[in-house]
C-alpha cells in the first residue's frame, strides 16, 4: 500500500460513505430514498470540490443533506491526507515516519520536518478565512433571509468559496447578486486565496507581518510565490478583459447592465472559471468565444497546494518558459533568475499531456453516449469536471446515466491528479541502471 494508493483509496472511501449517507431519506427534502446516481454524482462532486450537480441542491436536499454536502467538500478541500492526519492528531495518535512521508507527497513538501505543524497551520488558515468570510457575507444574506437562515447561507457559501467548490444554495447561483459589490469581492477573494495555495498565503502573511513590525531584514519570496501570484494576476486581468470584450454586446449576459457591473461581472467570471463553479451570469447564454476562453481558463486552473483543480498555473509557466527557452536558442529553463530542474519540466509536460488526454477522452465518450448534445457544450462540461470547476452550460441534469458516470470518473481523476493516479496504479517507479545512446529526432 503505497502513499499514492492510500490517497486514491482514501478519496474513494469518503465518496462511498458520502454516497450512502446522501441516499438516506433524511438527506432529501421529500423524505424519500435518494436516487443512487444522484447521490453518487453529488458526493463525488462535493469530495472532488467540483460543484457540478444533476439536481438543484437548494430544493432537492434537506438541511441535513446540505450539511453533509458541506462536510464532504470541506474534507475534499483540505485533501484526504490533511483531514485524516488532523483527525489523528486530535485523537492523540503519534505522528510516525509513514505519516510524514504521506504528507510530503500529498502536499509536495520538500522535507519531512514540521509536517504536523504544517497540517495545523493549514487547518488554522482555513478556519480563519472561512469564519471571516461568513461574517462578511452575513450583511448580504441576513436582510433578505433573516438572521438564522442568513447565517447558514453565509457559512455554506464561505466554505464553498474557500474550498473552490462552487456549490450554492440559490437556483441561479449569484445572478441575483450580480450588482452587489460586497458579495462579489468577498467570494472572489476567498476563491483566489483558497486556490492560490497555503504556502503563498503564508508567505504573504509573513511579509505583511515584517512590514507592520518594520523589521530590517528583507523578506525573500520563494519562486513558487512569484510564479503563482504573477500568473494568477495576469490570468485574472486577461480573463476580465476578454470576457468584457466578448460579452459587452450580449443582452443576455453583460449587454444590459451598467459599465461598472459589466467589469465586476467579467472579473467574477474570470475568477470562477479557473477554480469555482459560482456564476453571476447565465453560463448557458455566453457566446461561443466566451465559452472557449472559459474552457482555456478552466484547464489552467489554480495553483499547487491550494483547493483549485486544473493543470495549475506553475505548470503553465514552466511550459511557456520552455517555449521561450527554445525561441532564444538556450538549453536551460530559467524563471526569476532560477534554473528549473529537468525533472520538473518533464513533470509539467506529463501533467499537460495527461490533462488534455483525459478531457478529450471524456468529451469523446459523452459525445458517443449523448450524440444529440452540442460538441462545444460537452467539451465545456468535460473541462469543468476534470478541472473541478463546476460551471455548466445547463446540460448536466439532462445527461444520460452513462454520461453522468463518465463525469464521476473524470471528477475523481481531476481531484487526485493524473500523475498520482497513474503512480497508484503502476506502483513506485524502479530506478534503471541502463543508459541509452542519444539520437536526434525531427520535432515540430
Amino acid at each position: 500500500m503505497t502513499v499514492p494508493r492510500t490517497i486514491c483509496l482514501g478519496f474513494l472511501v469518503v465518496i462511498t460513505v458520502g454516497t450512502l449517507l446522501l441516499m438516506l431519506p433524511v438527506a432529501t427534502s421529500g423524505g424519500t430514498w435518494n436516487n443512487p446516481i444522484v447521490a453518487l454524482f453529488t458526493a463525488t462532486s462535493a469530495v472532488c470540490v467540483t460543484g457540478l450537480s444533476v439536481v438543484d441542491i437548494s430544493t432537492y436536499f434537506s438541511f441535513w443533506g446540505q450539511l453533509l454536502i458541506l462536510v464532504l467538500f470541506q474534507i475534499g478541500g483540505l485533501g484526504y491526507m490533511t483531514a485524516n492526519t488532523f483527525l489523528l492528531l486530535l485523537l492523540g495518535r503519534r505522528f510516525g515516519l509513514r505519516d510524514k512521508i504521506a504528507i510530503q507527497q500529498a502536499l509536495d513538501k520538500k522535507g519531512l520536518q514540521g509536517s504536523a505543524q504544517l497540517i495545523q497551520s493549514i487547518i488554522a488558515t482555513t478556519l480563519i478565512f472561512e469564519i471571516t468570510g461568513t461574517f462578511l457575507l452575513l450583511p448580504v444574506f441576513a436582510p433578505d433571509h433573516g438572521l438564522s437562515q442568513g447565517l447558514w447561507l453565509s457559512v455554506f457559501h464561505s466554505v464553498s468559496a474557500w474550498t473552490n467548490t462552487g456549490f450554492g444554495l440559490f437556483s441561479d447561483s449569484f445572478v441575483r447578486y450580480q450588482s452587489t459589490p460586497l458579495l462579489n469581492i468577498v467570494i472572489a477573494a476567498l476563491i483566489i486565496l483558497g486556490g492560490i495555495g497555503h504556502q503563498v498565503v503564508l508567505e504573504l502573511y509573513l511579509w505583511l507581518r515584517d512590514r507592520v513590525l518594520r523589521r530590517p531584514e528583507r523578506f525573500v519570496f520563494s519562486l513558487n510565490f512569484k510564479v503563482a501570484t504573477s500568473t494568477t494576476l495576469v490570468l485574472l486581468a486577461l480573463g476580465t478583459i476578454a470576457f468584457t470584450l466578448t460579452e459587452i454586446r450580449n443582452p443576455q449576459t453583460l449587454g444590459s447592465v451598467g459599465f461598472g457591473t459589466k467589469l465586476m461581472a467579467a472579473f467574477f467570471l474570470s475568477t470562477v472559471t479557473r477554480t469555482a463553479g459560482f456564476n453571476s451570469v447565465d453560463i448557458g447564454k455566453l457566446g461561443q468565444a466566451s465559452l472557449l476562453i472559459a474552457i482555456a481558463l478552466m484547464i489552467i486552473g489554480g495553483s499547487p497546494g491550494g483547493t483549485a483543480g486544473g493543470m495549475k498555473t506553475t505548470t503553465l509557466r514552466v511550459l511557456t518558459s520552455c517555449t521561450k527557452t527554445i525561441l532564444q536558442g538556450k538549453e536551460q529553463v530559467v524563471m526569476y533568475q532560477r534554473q528549473i530542474p529537468m525533472a520538473l519540466v518533464l513533470k509539467a509536460v506529463g501533467v499537460a499531456v495527461g490533462s488534455i488526454a483525459v478531457i478529450m477522452t471524456t468529451t469523446t465518450l459523452i459525445a458517443l453516449s449523448d450524440p444529440a448534445l452540442d460538441a462545444l457544450q460537452i467539451l465545456f462540461e468535460a473541462a469543468s469536471a476534470f478541472a473541478t470547476v463546476g460551471l455548466s452550460t445547463g446540460i448536466t441534469g439532462v445527461l444520460s446515466e452513462p454520461a453522468k458516470l463518465i463525469l464521476v470518473v473524470t471528477m475523481y481523476v481531476g481531484r487526485v491528479g493524473v500523475l498520482l493516479l497513474m503512480s497508484a496504479i503502476l506502483g513506485d517507479p524502479r530506478p534503471s541502471s541502463v543508459n541509452y545512446a542519444d539520437e536526434n529526432l525531427l520535432v515540430g
